[in-house]
């Protein structure tokens, strides 16, 4: 995919501390645009939390996060929204019963006309979301319908085309594919990928899957216990070493160590 030199994020030695538990330590990360980098880990790896820095959600207390450069220290959501990093969450923000296109554009509806005549622009809207989802590669036939009659990945699809219309050039995805089946997960594999190579944006994928990440990622970190256990690009690692590296590492190997002391030997046995 294709990439630029100049980072759009670049996190160094970030951490996060709550009292004496210290949640992340030492975490170094970029993020450049066209590129897609994944972020596995384990229940408790820190994975919420970075993500939670990097959105605006919490602030860190160690380490710089740099936005195009420059030093921040968000304080709330809207000014990380306000530089075009924008997080799609497990709950997507959806309002089932509310229609597609209302929902694309809830919370930021366009309006026309003035005083007492002010109202909803509906064709505007309408139009707009149309195109949008359809620039996305994917058909909704009827824009009116709930957005809850849709198929998980169409409801997916359309979280991650609202937040690139609202000029995202960050899309943070927070296990999107987690809740789906086959299918459904290769639609919105697709569009991650879609995002990052015909938009320009960057990608930071939050997943537990190594097979998910493996099939769009440029860059791959694996968290543990708040730490980097993994921090390289896709040329330099292989499907099967990602899958090691997910499953403990050398954690694992001391395990099965642990598990077969004392087993009697082949020769042992025979005799």
């Amino acid at each position: 995919m294709t990439s630029t030199n100049t980072p759009i994020i670049q996190l160094s030695n970030v951490g996060k501390s709550y009292g004496n538990i210290s949640a992340l330590r030492d975490v170094s990360l970029t993020v450049r645009q066209g590129e897609v980098t994944c972020i596995l880990g384990d229940n408790g790896a820190g994975k919420s939390t970075l993500i939670s820095i990097i959105a605006g959600l919490i602030s860190h207390d160690q380490g710089t996060y740099a936005v195009d450069g420059a030093p921040m220290h968000f304080t709330s959501p809207r000014q990380a929204l306000d530089l075009g990093i924008s997080a799609v969450y497990q709950t997507l923000a959806l309002v089932p019963l509310l229609s597609v296109w209302r929902n694309f554009y809830l919370g930021s509806e366009i309006r026309k006309g003035s005083g007492i005549f002010k109202r909803l622009d509906v064709k505007t809207m309408q139009q707009t979301a149309e195109r949008e989802v359809e620039r996305m590669g994917i058909n909704i036939p009827d824009l009116e319908q709930p957005v809850g009659t849709l198929s998980g990945g169409q409801r997916q699809v359309v979280a991650i085309a609202r937040a690139v219309h609202f000029g995202a050039r960050v899309l943070i995805l927070d296990e999107p594919t987690a809740a789906l089946g086959v299918t459904q997960s290769g639609l919105v594999l697709r569009y991650i990928a879609t995002a990052a190579r015909e938009q320009g944006i960057g990608v930071i994928f939050i997943t537990h899957n190594p097979h998910h990440a493996y099939m769009v990622g440029d860059h791959f970190m694996v968290l543990s216990r708040g730490e980097v256990e993994l921090d390289t690009p896709r040329a330099d690692l292989s499907l099967e070493d990602l899958m090691f590296h997910m499953a403990g590492g050398a954690g694992l190997n001391a395990l099965q160590h642990e598990l077969h002391r004392g087993e009697p030997t082949t020769a042992g046995q025979a005799a």
